[in-house]
C-alpha cells in the first residue's frame, strides 16, 4: 500500500482505490509501528474516492527529521576517494566503507525539503553537484521501519571533494532534499532485486544509471540502531540509505535539469533544477 501527503489530506492507496483521511494528523498517522494495519483497516473500511491525487502530492514529511547515510554502496565509496584525491581526503572514505560505525550525518529538517515536481537547488558557490538517489527509509520514534520513500540528497561535490570536513556545506543547504511522491507501506522486507534507477535530461537525456538495494554493504536495521543509538526522534525519522549511482567526473548539473528518480514498488520522483 502507499501513503500520499496531499493538499487535501492523507491519501491511503491500494492498488488502484484511493481513501482520503481529511481529520487526521500526518506525524500521528505515520509514527504508528503498526501503520501498515492501520492502513488495512482504512482501505476495507471506506469508499474508494477518485481524483485524490490530482490537486498536488506534497512531501511526505511532517515534523520528522531527514538523516542519511554514507559510503553503503563500493561504487560511492570509489566517487568520494576520486573527488577527494588531491586533498588527500580520499583514505577517509575508505576506512568508512570498512569501519563497524557507519557515517550517519542530519541532511534536512521538513521546512528544506521539496516534494515532488518541486525544484532542488544547486549552491552557487560550487562548480560539481550531482544528485544521489536514494531508497529512504520511514522510521517511528520506536526505530522500527514502516514504509519507504525516494530520496534525492543533492550533493556539491566540488565542495566536499576541497575537504571532508566541508560535508554540511557540500549537503545542508536549502532545497538539498527531495523526497517522494509517496511512502510505500508493507508488512513484508523490500525484495533483494529491487531497482533503483536515475534519468538525467537536459532536453534529451545526458545521464542514466541504475543500481540495485543488494549492492548495499550494511543493513537497514544495522543503520538504524546506530541512528536511534544516542538520539531521540519524537515524531520519527527518515533515514536515506545512501547512494549506489555516480554519474562521471566530468558531469554537473545545471539549471533546469529534470531529475527522474524510481525505485521499484515505490514510484518515481521527478525534481527539476532551480
Amino acid at each position: 500500500m502507499k501513503l500520499y501527503k496531499t493538499s487535501r489530506g492523507i491519501v491511503v492507496a491500494q492498488d488502484n482505490d484511493h481513501f482520503l483521511l481529511q481529520n487526521e494528523d500526518w506525524d500521528t498517522f505515520v509514527n504508528d509501528d503498526g501503520l501498515y494495519a492501520k492502513m488495512l483497516k482504512v482501505a476495507n473500511g471506506n469508499q474508494s474516492q477518485s481524483g485524490l491525487l490530482e490537486n498536488g502530492i506534497l512531501a511526505p514529511i511532517g515534523k520528522q527529521e531527514i538523516w542519511a547515510a554514507g559510503v553503503t554502496y563500493y561504487r560511492s565509496k570509489v566517487g568520494r576517494q576520486e573527488e577527494s584525491k588531491t586533498s588527500g581526503g580520499g583514505d577517509f572514505y575508505a576506512r568508512v566503507y570498512e569501519a563497524e560505525r557507519p557515517e550517519l550525518f542530519f541532511k534536512s529538517p521538513a521546512y528544506r525539503a521539496v516534494g515532488p515536481g518541486d525544484k532542488v537547488r544547486i549552491r552557487k558557490d560550487s562548480s560539481w553537484d550531482v544528485p544521489e538517489p536514494e531508497l529512504t527509509l520511514v522510521i517511528t520514534s520506536s526505530g522500527k521501519i514502516v514504509g519507504y520513500t525516494i530520496g534525492n540528497d543533492m550533493s556539491s561535490r566540488s565542495i566536499e571533494g576541497e575537504n571532508p570536513l566541508y560535508l554540511p556545506q557540500a549537503k545542508c543547504y536549502d532545497k538539498s532534499a527531495a523526497i517522494g511522491p509517496c511512502i510505500f507501506v508493507t508488512d513484508k522486507p523490500l525484495p533483494e532485486d529491487t531497482s533503483i534507477s536515475l534519468e538525467i535530461y537536459r532536453r534529451v537525456k545526458v545521464f542514466e544509471g541504475r543500481t540495485g538495494i543488494n549492492q548495499i554493504k550494511r543493513s537497514f536495521k544495522e543503520l538504524v540502531a546506530y541512528l536511534f543509538k544516542e538520539t531521540t526522534f519524537p515524531h520519527g525519522s527518515l533515514l536515506m540509505t545512501g547512494t549506489g549511482i555516480v554519474p562521471p567526473n566530468d558531469f554537473t548539473l545545471q539549471k533546469n535539469d529534470e531529475i527522474r528518480i524510481a525505485i521499484d514498488s515505490i514510484g518515481t520522483l521527478i525534481n527539476f533544477v532551480e
